[in-house]
């Protein structure tokens, strides 16, 4: 019998997240997952009237092509998967498997052609323009015992998070929208931290459901040059199968000029990629109530009440500030007062400290009325 708990995240994910109606294609792109929860996601697209279309990557295969994978196979791979991804209205993604890293001994020249010739076109400029998509993590008992949890714990975790009342936290993000139209500085202190930038002009977008399950977030970006001053990220990263720590970039009209972290030559590897790499596509404040720490994964990392993501690469169409780059890399620094402080000021006041709101209008947001 499938979990009711799975049931209704499904029904979310296909009826709000992707709105899928009568006639739509919708790719299901499951890596790692059991087939209970596979098997459910095509009876809701088959319910809301879609057609649904299934792949089942696996990890393991996946890095054992890319070991010696050439330029020309990477081409072939990402004509033939944008013809089918141009034929879809919506994606639905989950994440599982066994191993986080299991990409980490991929050559970097390798993950360098992947990410900037598949994921690129497939990803950056098919899916994420064209489709309604939805991409998300699936609790297995690596992910619990990568985030220090027992298995059961870790699964009433999940779905607390993910069956959010994603409809209500939209509509308190409106207040937070409202503040980043009218704001042209933002200026971000705290332990190793003390960085500005201008955000005039470029728009804001609410996530609230319909891109990232779990989700809690409100993004622009920074105006491309304007970013002055260091960042220092408290949160790991895995990015290319290694898990960065303790990220300190320091920038100078726009550019990451300096960037150290547990591996320097690694962490400047991935900013040599292109040269937006080194220039900032993203500017995020998270918000979901029920994740309050790490889970050492990105999608629920950058969600993390308190947090924000400041990112370099690639900016979005909806908050575009011209930066285009195949690295979109959301390194985020929680500002709790667990994990050190820190304020955030638009046009020299302050809106939020320690990572709780103080403007009158965007205390809605603070975990205990979102809850």
């Amino acid at each position: 019998m499938v979990d009711e708990r799975v049931k209704k995240l499904c029904n979310t994910l296909v009826h709000y997240s992707c709105k899928v109606k009568k006639g739509d294609n919708v790719l299901i792109d499951v890596t790692g997952c059991d087939d209970a929860l596979t098997r459910q996601i095509i009876k809701e697209v088959y319910a809301a009237g879609g057609s649904p279309y299934v792949t089942t990557p696996h990890a393991a295969v996946t890095r054992e092509w890319l070991m010696q994978a050439n330029k020309e196979q990477i081409e072939n791979i990402t004509k033939w998967d944008s013809a089918r991804m141009k034929a879809m209205q919506a994606y639905i993604a989950f994440r599982g498997g066994a191993n986080a890293t299991e990409m980490s001994d991929v050559p970097a020249d390798k993950m360098e052609l992947y990410q900037s010739i598949y994921s690129k076109e497939v990803h950056h400029n098919l899916r994420v323009k064209n489709t309604n998509w939805v991409v998300l993590r699936y609790p297995t008992p690596s992910m619990a015992q990568q985030a220090g949890m027992s298995t059961e714990a870790f699964e009433d975790f999940y779905f607390d998070v993910c069956n959010l009342d994603y409809a209500k936290m939209s509509k308190e993000m409106d207040a937070l929208l409202s503040f980043f139209a009218r704001t042209e500085k933002v200026r971000i202190t705290g332990p190793g931290t003390d960085i500005s930038f201008s955000i005039k002009g470029i728009g804001a977008k609410k996530c609230d459901g319909h891109f990232n399950v779990p989700d809690g977030e409100v993004y622009t970006a920074p105006v491309r040059d304007s970013v002055n001053g260091r960042i220092t990220y408290n949160t790991p990263s895995i990015s290319r199968g290694f898990k960065f720590e303790n990220v300190s970039l320091l920038f100078k009209d726009g550019k990451i000029i300096e960037a150290t972290a547990n591996d320097t030559k690694r962490v400047n590897e991935i900013f040599d990629t292109d040269e937006g790499a080194r220039y900032v596509g993203e500017f995020s404040l998270g918000l979901n109530p029920f994740i309050t720490r790490s889970m050492g994964d990105i999608l629920f990392d950058e969600k993390i009440a308190g947090s924000l993501h400041f990112t370099p690469g690639s900016a979005y169409d909806d908050a575009y500030n011209g930066n285009e780059s195949a690295v979109h890399w959301d390194l985020v620094l929680v500002q709790t007062k667990e994990m050190g402080g820190g304020e955030i000021y638009f046009d020299d006041v302050l809106i939020r400290k320690d990572g709780i709101f103080v403007a009158d209008a965007l205390k809605g947001l603070n975990p205990d009325n979102l809850k």
